[in-house]
């Protein structure tokens, strides 16, 4: 699929749903440029795409605040984004068809700037918190019920292994580009959880 007519910068996290299509996140800007210059006058919002499975892209949802992690219910009619600049996570419900409708804050997470996230059997959402330097779990409203520090800079998370109580977590010593580009700090770390992981990914 040809994303450059959605995606204004790098393309970042997708999920695929249960019939093929891909939600496709991405930057927006040039993030590492933006961070670099006196101020954030570079930064814009980004489109989500959607990919059909004949390869056919349109656009999921508008203005979407650097769109991340993103996942979808077990019953395949919620999409849930991090939107990692906004500080929340952002809800669509999903058509049959893969447009999404009704907009809505899933969770407003204060200082901490999602990244990756994933999804568990009890509706929460496992958040990797890259600033804080830990993964939260998150109910629906912003409550943090479960938090987990990481020794490193967690991007991205997902709930697998057997039963699915595995959280797996993506992380290294730091996200700068040109700090990870010159030491492989690059880990996988596993902890076990109470609940299983639901939904997609």
């Amino acid at each position: 699929a040809d994303l450059s007519n959605v995606a204004t910068f790098h393309c970042n996290d997708m999920v695929v749903d249960a019939v093929g299509r891909a939600y496709v996140g991405n930057f927006g800007f040039d993030l590492h440029a933006a961070l670099a210059a006196p101020d954030m006058s570079i930064a814009r919002n980004a489109d989500l795409a959607l990919v059909a499975t004949d390869g056919s892209v349109s656009v999921a949802a508008t203005d979407l605040n650097f769109p991340n992690g993103t996942v979808i219910t077990p019953d395949g009619r919620t999409l849930i984004v991090a939107e990692t600049l906004a500080s929340r996570l952002t809800a669509f419900d999903v058509a049959d068809d893969g447009s999404l409708s009704n907009r809505r804050i899933w969770a407003d997470l204060g200082s901490r700037m999602p990244d990756g996230i994933c999804l568990d059997a009890e509706g929460a959402v496992w958040v990797a918190d890259p600033i804080g330097r830990r993964v939260i779990r998150v109910a629906e409203g912003g409550a943090v019920l479960d938090r987990l520090g990481v020794d490193g800079v967690p991007v991205a998370c997902v709930l697998g292994g057997p039963g699915r109580r595995t959280l797996y977590i993506c992380a290294a010593a730091d996200w700068k580009r040109e700090v990870v580009t010159a030491s492989r700090t690059g880990v996988v770390l596993a902890a076990e959880v109470d609940v299983a992981g639901a939904g997609r990914p």
